[in-house]
């Protein structure tokens, strides 16, 4: 008996943290949606990729703070992706969740890092976009299948998105 009251005790425990996780990320979703702007919406044609890669989209965080995880909507949520460059900007294309936009003229570079959004991994091990919507800068990042394209990546977006 004492064995059964226990295990229910350690899993009330496991429910009640879940929960809280949960709410905490409702709480911040709620609190970022009235403070940041509307991310746009990708265009009807975004125009013809200039480059493009596979990998997982990790996450977009808010400014230089590499853990603050944008929990808006689906923006949150990883998912594997398609990177493309286009001449008007670079669409994040997620298998299961909306495609993220980032028009050319508010791309601010590109950089590779180790972590983002609570991922973290072997030196250089994510491709880092930043940009900026309004007066709100953003970092979104992506792990790629093939880490060998993220100079191409970033000579790319550093030059003003073209390829």
């Amino acid at each position: 008996m004492t064995r059964l009251l226990l295990t229910l005790a350690v899993l009330a425990l496991f429910l009640l943290c879940l929960y809280g996780m949960w709410r905490g990320w409702q709480r911040r979703a709620r609190r970022q949606a009235e403070a940041l702007p509307a991310f746009p919406s990708p265009p009807a044609d975004p125009g013809v990729a200039t480059m493009e890669t596979t990998g997982v989209y990790v996450g977009t965080t808010i400014g230089d703070d590499w853990q603050d995880r944008v929990a808006v909507g689906d923006i949150g949520h990883r998912a594997e992706a398609v990177l493309r460059l286009t001449e008007r900007g670079v669409l994040v294309d997620r298998t299961g969740a909306s495609p993220l936009w980032i028009p050319a003229e508010d791309v601010r570079g590109a950089r590779t890092a180790r972590g983002l959004a609570g991922k973290v991994m072997a030196a250089d091990g994510l491709l880092v976009v930043r940009w900026q919507l309004g007066e709100q800068v953003f970092d979104t990042g992506f792990r790629g299948d093939d880490k060998d394209v993220y100079e191409q990546w970033v000579n790319a977006l550093n030059a003003g998105g073209r390829a």
